[in-house]
């Protein structure tokens, strides 16, 4: 009984189910299947062995820049072979996705948008790599400026987004492409720049961390000046591989611009491979919009609606019953003149609301299955307004419509700055801030497949305009790294400010909103703006920061630090004032001496401010005491190995380590204990994998809950699976 009380508690406090990687289909040993394999020593060696004793696996791609691997396509029983290879390291399926085909014969067309800064620079002569879905090079706003690039998921040269008969069909890569270089009726930031785009996410948007790593390294080969990844994962880790990739590409002189991810409000929820340390990682701002909100007549009760990505703006001016379709599975009856009202699960936003558009609704409304915002979007256009809501207001509805209640639509300017579903940092590990920056990412407008125009949002779309900001600085200083255009955005950055007039944490923005035309000629740099000490867990403790500050002009500057106000339980010691003369650097120390005793445990965080003269930098700050809320386990995976049909492998990722790691099985409908099929102990901290064996899980569905110990403390992590 125990056991299962602890499961309950540990489901609620875990509501969010993982969906883990799909499972290889019965045919497969008779079909060609693609997978990229890691290797010892010199994979062009390995590419010859291969082609001279395996005749039947065609060798399609070798890596040796960021990966050491090759990448093979054969029938799953030729591949069976090279895994008993010495020289294979590991093996990575590239796995394909059965999906239903969507269309609508009824598209959102909207006007191309305005270029969104008025700089003289237009990014002429800058490459720009994007890895994401692919693109549509045939877009007229986008075909003069689409130079060429790689398809990793189906390993051709062309990059072209995922189409209707090849399974769920794409438009990410399309939209972020238009954003940073589009050409023709809408001008991208940098109108004028080389687009290269890579097609790491296959049908649906789905791939993998190899799949991206590999698309990186082409574009790092193929002398890439600036890589956009509006793509992530739900990682929080600064060591992760896609990170550590990240990394050796801006070390070989490659500027990197990471979406930050869209699972905020709450905190820990960047994600790898925004957790670069290296990459300029980006969250969401609002530009002027107005929000809709739902109301009931005689009730006191406002329900603001975020429209989904790819929906059409939520503009009813009316009064309407609406309707409880339930889960939307079924044909939707009598809907004409109704705002459908569904529930998440089971089938896509898409499928849900296209139902409702073919019942004749006015608006579809999706409700979460969990507790927190929602987030989604459509792969398809649709003819009617498509937003999402909570759980407990979308279940408050459901009781207003059983009472037969009309609702209206009142329409509120937004005064925030920030927007909601922008992930908020810190990295676990090295607790660095992210994100870095913040730029527009709410009803972006931008390309999309077939010649047209959609609004977008997420995080998504800021980075792109991010990466458009520095084809622009690249342009005006060819001669710039990444380490340089990274420092000129950030020294730049203007902190935002909440409804009540204070600064955002600089977990949730960093160094604040991106100034474009300040960017691209600052008259000082500042190089380790963001002062992130780490971990304190001695009772009295002291650490450093190096900040070194360049002064770009001909004239001597003068600099002062506003003492912060007095802490109980932390001291500062930072310069007074010092000068920097014209055309020089100059590196200061700034000090934090904490008493742990007199803190409470958790993250810390504020803003130190640095005068130019009298303009002031404001510079975020963050620690943490002892110990914080951070996910104890992160990014948990369990799949069939690639060639070996009798064996699971698992992966998860461990902050902290683990005195103790245990992995038991759970009926999903009685919560009744099943079995334990893994436990390890002395677990280092970081990256952990492991090998179960087939037998040991017997057909069905489960809830796989995992759990480990350090000290007296223990944390889990509970997901679906199905055998």
């Amino acid at each position: 009984m125990k056991r299962i009380a602890y499961l309950i508690i540990m489901v609620c406090l875990f509501m969010s189910l993982v969906t883990l990687p799909l499972q290889p289909v019965h045919g497969q040993l008779q079909e060609d299947v693609s997978i990229i394999v890691e290797v010892e020593g010199d994979p062009y060696e390995w590419k010859e062995y291969i082609e001279d004793y395996h005749p039947f696996v065609e060798v399609v791609q070798v890596y040796d820049t960021l990966l050491n691997a090759i990448a093979l396509k054969g029938k799953m029983k030729d591949l069976n072979d090279i895994e008993k290879e010495d020289f294979i390291r590991t093996s990575h399926p590239v796995r394909a996705y059965e999906v239903p085909t969507m269309t609508s014969e009824k598209a959102n067309q909207i006007k191309a948008p305005e270029r969104k800064t008025d700089s003289k620079y237009t990014g002429k002569g800058v490459k720009v790599a994007v890895i994401d879905t692919g693109i549509d090079h045939e877009h007229p706003d986008l075909e003069t400026n689409y130079k060429g690039g790689y398809d990793v998921v189906d390993f051709d040269e062309d990059p072209m987004e995922t189409l209707p008969e090849q399974g769920m069909p794409t438009q990410h890569g399309t939209h972020v492409s238009g954003i940073i270089a589009a050409n023709g009726e809408m001008k991208g930031i940098a109108p004028d720049a080389d687009i290269y785009v890579y097609r790491a996410l296959g049908p649906g948007g789905f791939g993998s961390s190899v799949g991206i790593v590999a698309a990186l390294e082409k574009a790092v080969e193929d002398g890439m000046d600036i890589v956009n990844l509006s793509l992530g994962s739900t990682i929080n880790s600064p060591d992760w591989p896609t990170s550590i990739a990240v990394n050796k590409a801006i070390e070989m002189g490659v500027a990197v611009v990471i979406a930050n991810g869209n699972e905020g409000p709450n905190n820990w929820t960047v994600s790898s491979p925004a957790t670069s340390v290296k990459a300029l990682s980006v969250g969401a701002s609002i530009e002027k919009i107005k929000v809709p909100y739902l109301t009931v007549p005689l009730e006191d009760k406002k329900i603001p609606l975020t429209p989904m990505s790819g929906s059409m703006d939520w503009n009813l001016t009316r009064d309407y019953k609406m309707l409880d379709a339930g889960l939307g599975k079924e044909e939707i009856a009598n809907a004409r003149n109704r705002i459908v009202v569904m529930e998440r699960g089971e089938i896509s936003f898409t499928e849900k609301a296209m139902r409702a558009e073919q019942a004749g609704a006015e608006a579809v409304i999706i409700y979460n299955n969990e507790a927190g915002p929602l987030q989604g979007g459509l792969e398809v256009p649709l003819s009617i307004p498509v937003a999402s809501i909570s759980k407990e207001d979308g279940e408050w509805l459901v009781e207003q419509i059983e009472k037969e209640r009309f609702v209206s639509t009142e329409y509120k300017e937004v005064k925030e700055k920030l927007a909601s579903f922008s992930s908020k940092g810190p990295v676990v590990a090295n607790w660095d801030i992210k994100p870095e920056i913040l730029a527009p990412g709410v009803q972006i407008a931008s390309t999309i497949p077939g010649g047209t125009y959609q609004e977008f949002q997420g995080t998504s779309m800021a980075a792109p305009y991010v990466a458009g900001v520095l084809a622009l600085i690249k342009e005006a200083h060819p001669d710039w790294g990444p380490e340089k255009m990274k420092a000129a955005v950030l020294s730049t950055g203007k902190p935002i400010l909440n409804e009540e007039g204070n600064k955002y944490l600089p977990i949730e923005q960093g160094m604040g909103e991106i100034q474009v035309e300040q960017a691209i000629n600052p008259d000082v740099l500042i190089y380790g703006s963001r002062l992130t000490f780490g971990k304190f867990t001695e009772d009295t403790e002291e650490k450093k920061m190096d900040i070194v500050i360049e002064n770009r002009t001909n004239k001597e500057k003068k600099f002062t630090f506003d003492y912060p106000k007095h802490i109980q339980g932390y001291q500062w010691e930072i310069p007074q004032t010092f000068y920097i003369g014209p055309k020089e650097k100059k590196a200061i120390t700034v000090k934090l001496k904490v008493d742990s005793g007199k803190l409470a445990k958790g993250v810390h965080q504020g803003w130190l401010t640095l005068y130019n003269d009298n303009n002031p930098t404001f510079l975020p700050y963050l620690f943490v005491n002892q110990t914080a809320d951070y996910p104890k386990i992160a990014g948990f995976e369990l799949a069939i190995e690639p060639f070996d049909q009798e064996t699971y492998q698992y992966n998860m990722y461990l902050p902290d380590g683990a005195d103790n790691m245990s992995i038991e099985l759970y009926d999903p409908d009685t919560l009744q204990y099943v079995k334990t099929i893994e436990e390890q102990e002395d677990i280092q901290p970081g990256m952990f994998s492991g090998k179960i064996k087939q037998r040991k899980m017997e057909e069905g569905q489960y809830l796989v809950f995992v759990k480990i110990v350090n000290g007296e403390n223990y944390d889990a992590f509970v997901t679906d699976f199905q055998t």
